[in-house]
């Protein structure tokens, strides 16, 4: 069952057409993921459904039924441009979002005061908001966006300069948010977040949805004839090779495609044959981020 559906979206900006008759489905209890490049029109979609910007076609569904301005109250939208009130202290920030929302009291500061703790900001919770870094900032920012403990979280590229660190602690957070029951959604231009997080997700591109559903099953469409590969040794001799269709290179791994499935086991007979230490031989398996260049033909922003 969807807790959100998005049907038909369509927003110009002058000459522009931002967002293009865009549908999906937010499943209940998901992560979700609505990713692209930058420009491509998530921005845009996000604030329609957040009734920041109405639509010029297109209706957006809660649970059968249009939503209303009331939406924002069961929502923790963490904007892409962050806004916070400069000269307030950390707390006091915190509590008077948190009231802005009908949450108040010695248990929401508590709760903030914990939140403040994890993200190792306890001490600084006297201090200004500018005299924060702009990533203890962000982290402000994001405790406000989930203080008031909201059904939905709404996150627009929400690990946008975050260290591995607090990284790491933002996903972890996002996590326990879904073991509690929470629908959240993300935007991201960065394909290996959403790979690791999301459950669901829909890729669009200039404005049009290019894929949606859930990550499993589009991994297993896209994933066939594809092998991921780490290895250590020569792999010259594989270009140009009869076998292969294309080789994309991440680095430490290597995502090859071979031109008929049958062929995945002749490829590790080939790398074997050749001496090539074979560390990891992963057949049908893709990554988002080649999903994304099957589909676009382009390269997307990726964090390895």
């Amino acid at each position: 069952m969807n807790a959100l559906e998005v049907k038909n979206l369509c927003k110009s900006f002058g000459i522009v057409k931002a967002v293009d008759d865009v549908s999906f489905g937010v499943p209940e209890g998901s992560i979700f993921g609505l990713i692209g490049r930058n420009g491509a029109g998530k921005t845009t979609t996000i604030r329609m459904m957040m009734n920041i910007y109405l639509p010029d076609a297109g209706e957006v569904f809660l649970r059968g039924e249009k939503v209303t301005a009331a939406f924002k109250d069961k929502v923790g939208y963490l904007p892409e441009e962050r806004g916070l009130y400069k000269k307030m202290k950390v707390l006091d920030t915190l509590l008077y979002f948190a009231e802005l929302k009908g949450k108040s009291g010695k248990e929401v500061e508590r709760k903030a005061v914990e939140y403040l703790e994890k993200f190792e900001l306890a001490d600084r919770k006297l201090s200004k908001i500018e005299d924060l870094s702009k990533g203890n900032q962000q982290k402000v920012q994001f405790i406000a966006t989930i203080l008031h403990d909201p059904e939905f979280v709404i996150l627009d590229e929400p690990f946008s300069g975050l260290d591995p660190i607090n990284t790491n602690l933002l996903k972890e957070i996002i996590l326990d948010l879904k073991r509690q029951g929470r629908v959240i959604i993300f935007s991201t231009h960065l394909m290996d977040f959403a790979e690791r997080l999301c459950d669901h997700i829909t890729m669009i591109d200039q404005g049009k949805v290019l894929l949606s559903g859930s990550l499993k099953e589009l991994k297993s469409k896209y994933g066939q004839k594809h092998v991921s590969l780490n290895f250590s040794g020569d792999i010259s001799f594989l270009k140009n090779h009869p076998i292969i269709e294309n080789i994309e290179d991440f680095g430490s791994t290597l995502g090859i495609k071979v031109k008929d499935p049958s062929q995945t086991q002749q490829l590790l007979k080939l790398l074997v044959d050749h001496n090539v230490l074979v560390n990891k031989f992963d057949a049908n398996e893709i990554s988002l981020h080649e999903i994304f260049i099957h589909v676009t033909g382009k390269e997307s922003e990726n964090v390895f």
